[in-house]
């Protein structure tokens, strides 16, 4: 069982912004390995939450990291690689999905996100 921690500074957050990432419609989940070199302990599977107000009131806010908290306890535990650092984007469907479909959404992301890349990207068509 993988112990679970907590993202707080800004400086984490946007850390984890330039790794792996995987949309669903409750939430887009992004994923990044904590450096060698991190104070943190090492151990530790660690999730932020966040919402944006595109998403609604405070209320709106509160309720759906509540939800999206509440699934990392959980289901994250087997899903959640230690090590690892994990930002959770509140969508609309975080809460308004039953709260079933929250955590399947949140098991079938950590998979997609620990993945090994397909080496295909999004690229531009060529030029005619």
């Amino acid at each position: 069982m993988t112990a679970i921690g907590r993202l707080k500074t800004r400086s984490e957050f946007v850390f984890v912004k330039g790794g792996r990432r995987f949309a669903t419609p409750s939430f887009v989940l992004q994923a990044r390995r904590r450096l060698p070199s991190s104070t943190q302990t090492p151990e530790l599977a660690r999730f932020g939450f966040t919402a944006t107000k595109r998403l609604g009131s405070a209320v709106v806010r509160n309720r759906a990291r509540r939800r999206l908290r509440e699934a990392v306890r959980l289901a994250a535990s087997s899903g959640a690689i230690d090590g690892y650092d994990y930002v959770l984007i509140a969508r609309g469907g975080a809460v308004q999905r039953p709260f079933t479909e929250v955590i399947k959404d949140l098991q079938r992301a950590l998979t997609k996100v620990h993945e090994p890349a397909s080496g295909r990207r999004h690229r531009k068509p060529p030029s005619a």
